[in-house]
């Protein structure tokens, strides 16, 4: 069957297919008038009212030396985070997204008519362009420009901090990754910072083979600083036993921050909890029983004695409690000390929808320097969907993953018609009907109006 391509505008020209069911069906391909991905001019409409992508002309630096750039690094940059909010996670697709329809409108901006960037022209643009020293401190730096324009709006009292890792396997010889024995596999090990709002407020990458603190303050510092001055009344960090160590500790409160931070058990703190390990005598309980305590402590490496909170859990079957420790600044009750703690389960959360609804484990470039801008573009992707989930959702579905949103709301069917003075896309009405589109625009134009208020 003869294919060719036929206008400008890379519609495909061939004889169409049929199915067996019906022969009066013909399936017809028009990937410059199709778009799939529909869903994705909302994101851009939100990208525009907060001026996030407007922040890459000023932040990023064009190194590329020829004359005949045919797409700027604003554009690139575009095709970039949008494909990846739709699920592209890497420039394996980019040859057919620069003909679709919708990536030609918000990647391109007014110029319709010409196709995105290339497969070879994205690949260069992530591994030589961003990996620059500039471009990728740049990169790293992003996601909390975005986050503090964000705050503002927002206008909470309060922060609270997670920090956790979490592995990327790996399945080549990358540079960087090694074994790690706790997940069992060669990966990557990266450190993430979320905030309670569900922001990646900073991340990094670190070789696989690294203790999950590793580098923590490295990756701690920036976020601290931006909100050193912010006004907030209160600042909490919450984090397992693997970042409980008194550096943490000291930094935290020379800093303002409060904190919970697991402790693991070791003899000392469970002779402090002695009358608490032994089953009460009697028939035991049909239902969870629960028991806290509240004590100083000082471990050799400590400058100052803490406070330590005990929980020990006592479930109905199980020969021995569960024992949890954790040091804290907390001056409420035990059970509350537990109960914010505990919330920080989420972070663990995010990172999942970070793997399975923007792919951010896909970290299969060679050198190391291109899986950091790799992991840097997945968080501000990341970032950019968190912003219209806590934004601009309306009730009805304010509670979908960032899975949902990509499969029910991105993944909207779209045809584009061209006026003399108007793009019109026709859009699929199934998960997302008009009516939720336009309460989204209303809401997107009054968060326009108050990032744009003085």
């Amino acid at each position: 069957m003869a294919v060719y391509v036929g206008d400008a505008k890379g519609e495909r020209i061939s004889a169409p297919l049929t199915v067996g069911f019906d022969r009066r069906v013909k399936l017809q391909f028009h990937g410059a008038k199709l778009s799939s991905d529909g869903g994705l001019l909302l994101y851009r409409e939100l990208d525009d009212a907060l001026g996030l992508s407007k922040m890459v002309s000023w932040e990023l630096r064009d190194n590329r030396t020829g004359k005949n750039s045919c797409h700027g690094i604003l554009a690139m940059f575009r095709q970039s985070q949008f494909g990846r909010v739709a699920g592209y996670e890497d420039v394996n697709d980019a040859g057919r997204l620069s003909r679709d329809p919708v990536m030609r409108l918000i990647a391109s901006g007014r110029n319709f008519d010409r196709f995105a960037a290339s497969e070879s022209q994205m690949g260069r643009f992530e591994t030589h362009t961003l990996t620059a020293f500039n471009n990728l401190s740049a990169l790293a730096n992003l996601s909390g420009k975005w986050i503090d324009k964000v705050q503002r709006l927002r206008k909470r009292p309060n922060l609270i901090l997670d920090i956790d890792s979490s592995e990327s396997p790996v399945h080549g010889s990358q540079e960087g990754s090694a074994y790690n024995g706790h997940f069992a596999k060669t990966c990557y090990h990266p450190l993430f910072v979320f905030n309670q709002h569900s922001d990646l407020e900073r991340c990094a990458l670190r070789s696989g083979n690294v203790h999950s603190a590793h580098d923590w303050q490295e990756v701690l510092d920036p976020v601290i600083k931006r909100y050193r001055w912010s006004g907030l009344w209160r600042r909490y960090l919450r984090a397992d036993a693997a970042f409980a160590n008194p550096e943490l500790f000291d930094y935290l409160e020379a800093n303002g921050f409060g904190y919970a931070i697991r402790l693991k058990a070791n003899k000392v703190l469970q002779r402090r909890i002695a009358h608490l390990l032994k089953r009460r005598p009697g028939r035991s309980s049909n239902s969870v029983e629960r028991h806290y305590a509240s004590f100083t402590y000082q471990a050799g490496s400590w400058s100052k004695s803490r406070r330590v909170v005990a929980k020990v859990e006592w479930h109905p079957g199980d020969l021995f409690p569960r024992v949890g420790f954790l040091v804290t600044t907390l001056t409420v009750s035990d059970e509350r000390v537990y109960e914010f703690y505990n919330q920080r389960g989420t972070a663990e959360q995010y990172i999942k929808e970070g793997k399975y609804a923007l792919k951010w484990t896909r970290l299969s470039c060679k050198s190391f320097a291109a899986n950091e801008v790799r992991l840097q573009l997945h968080a501000l992707a990341y970032n950019l969907a968190n912003f219209l989930r806590t934004l601009i959702l309306p009730t009805t579905i304010a509670d979908w993953s960032l899975t949902s949103l990509r499969d029910r709301l991105i993944k909207i069917g779209a045809k584009a018609i061209r006026h003399a003075r108007s793009i019109i896309l026709q859009l699929a009405e199934v998960a997302v009907p008009r009516d939720l589109w336009a309460e989204m625009l209303v809401n997107i134009c009054d968060l326009k109006a108050r990032a744009q208020a003085p």
